[in-house]
């Protein structure tokens, strides 16, 4: 039997098409499939220990319950809104100077302080979150440790703290959560705003500096306006993570919120209400609604910070 041209070429054709499906394949077994169906489990009321016959439609009335009389929800956004302010808007603020910095002041060390500042973020949360929880403990913590040895510091005594801080309690619980998240991420925008910095032509700088700019005024005049695509980019990274807040504070506090909530944020009560108390319907709700929320924030971020023709 003779072999022809056309016969050799059909196989050829699909041969790219066979390479690629594992991707799609596992990308529609694991990513759009659970979308979708989140989607429709949105809209059903369903008990999971009854099985997929058990789903009964409801409509919006889990949307109508999250937004109306879910409490707790409200404290948990509240809170998420909170932690995403505290420990995101220091992360821009510290790390857009501190890159500058870095990239002046260390020459041919700088990737290695970089990659100092860098490795918080690839550590896993979960590690971070248990050495922080020991550090900030009440009794026997670093960080009381340090605060009662400055109690004598001629400047600083009268604003340290009488007594060892219970960290758990609610008004501290917060700024735990927040420095932790700030001192994992701040590396990985020094980062980024680094590699903004390096790609600035060195005309431009010296051009500042033949003008008799100082250091300062470089900065402020020169390299800040010329960080604002990588400002834009950077911030809706944060937006994006601070608002989906869960390694941190979950294992900073025991998995429960801590004492009234305090620390408890939008996608732990997402957690709670599916894995707890049973409500899927309700815990895929919420993430549809904390979608448009960071969907809402991103569109704002774009138009401070996105680019205009």
């Amino acid at each position: 039997m003779k072999t022809t041209a056309s016969t050799w070429r059909q196989p050829r054709k699909w041969a790219p098409y066979l390479f690629v499906s594992p991707f799609f394949l596992l990308f529609g077994a694991f990513g759009l499939f659970p979308l979708v169906f989140s989607i429709y489990l949105s809209l059903h009321s369903w008990d999971p220990a009854a099985g997929l016959a058990a789903m009964e439609w409801v409509g919006f009335e889990n949307y109508l319950y999250a937004l109306q009389s879910d409490d707790w929800l409200r404290a948990a956004l509240y809170n998420t809104f909170w932690l995403a302010l505290v420990s995101g808007l220091p992360q821009h603020l510290v790390g857009m100077p501190l890159a500058y910095f870095l990239h002046t002041a260390f020459g041919r060390w700088r990737n290695a302080v970089v990659g100092i500042y860098f490795l918080p973020f690839i550590t896993s949360s979960v590690a971070i979150s248990l050495v922080f929880s020991t550090l900030f403990s009440k009794d026997f913590g670093v960080v009381n440790a340090v605060l009662s040895s400055l109690k004598d510091a001629p400047l600083l005594g009268n604003w340290m703290p009488a007594s060892n801080i219970d960290w758990a309690q609610p008004q501290y619980t917060k700024w735990m959560i927040s420095f932790v998240v700030f001192w994992r991420y701040v590396g990985w925008n020094v980062v980024l705003y680094l590699s903004a910095i390096q790609t600035i032509p060195k005309d431009v700088l010296e051009a500042a500096v033949m003008d008799g700019a100082n250091s300062w005024q470089k900065f402020v005049h020169v390299v800040l306006p010329l960080l604002k695509p990588m400002a834009f980019f950077a911030v809706t990274l944060t937006i994006i993570g601070n608002l989906q807040l869960f390694e941190e504070p979950f294992i900073l506090t025991g998995g429960t919120g801590g004492i009234d909530q305090a620390g408890k944020t939008a996608a732990m009560h997402m957690y709670s209400v599916a894995f707890t108390d049973g409500d899927f319907g309700t815990a895929s709700a919420i993430a549809w609604l904390l979608f448009m929320l960071i969907a809402a924030a991103t569109w704002l971020n774009n138009r401070l910070l996105g680019q205009r023709d």
